[in-house]
C-alpha cells in the first residue's frame, strides 16, 4: 500500500507550511493582520500535522521505501518590503495548494480503504486548508496594487 507515501508527504508539507506561515508573519509584523493571521494559520497547520501522525504510523508498517523527489521545496525564506510580502504570500499559497491537493488524494484513499477515522481528519483539515487558500488569495489581491503600482 502506497498511502503511507502521501501521508508522509502531507504530514511534512503541513509542518513546513506551519513553519513558513510563522516565518512570514514574523518577517512582516509591520502588517498586523499578516502577523496575527499567519500565527493562527501556523498553529492550524501544526495541528493538522499532529492529527496525521497516528495515521502515518499506522500505514507505514508495510510501506516500501519512500520515492525520490517526493517532497518539494517551495519556500526558501522571506523577503522585505511590499513586493516581498506579495511574493511571500504567493509562496505560502503554492505550499497551501500542495497541501490542498494532497488532502484530496489522501481523502480518496481513505474512502477506498474505508478508514472512517482518517476520513474525518481529512474532511476537517481539508476545509481549513481551503480557508487558508481563500485568505491568502484575498490578502494578495489587497497587497498587489500597492506593491506593483505605487512607488516606494
Amino acid at each position: 500500500m502506497h498511502l503511507a507515501h502521501y501521508l508522509g508527504l502531507l504530514h511534512r508539507a503541513q509542518a513546513r507550511l506551519g513553519d513558513a506561515f510563522a516565518e512570514v508573519g514574523a518577517a512582516h509584523r509591520e502588517e498586523p493582520d499578516v502577523f496575527h493571521s499567519c500565527e493562527r494559520l501556523a498553529a492550524q497547520c501544526r495541528g493538522h500535522a499532529e492529527r496525521l501522525a497516528p495515521f502515518a504510523r499506522r500505514y507505514a508498517e508495510d510501506a516500501p521505501a519512500e520515492p525520490d523527489r517526493l517532497h518539494s521545496e517551495l519556500f526558501s525564506g522571506t523577503r522585505t518590503g511590499p513586493i516581498g510580502l506579495l511574493r511571500d504570500l504567493q509562496d505560502l499559497y503554492l505550499m497551501a495548494a500542495e497541501c490542498d491537493i494532497s488532502w484530496t488524494i489522501v481523502g480518496q484513499a481513505a474512502y477506498g480503504a474505508r478508514d472512517e477515522e482518517l476520513l474525518a481528519v481529512v474532511k476537517s483539515c481539508e476545509q481549513e486548508t481551503a480557508m487558508q487558500l481563500k485568505w491568502l488569495r484575498t490578502r494578495m489581491k489587497q497587497a498587489g496594487p500597492q506593491a506593483l503600482i505605487v512607488a516606494e
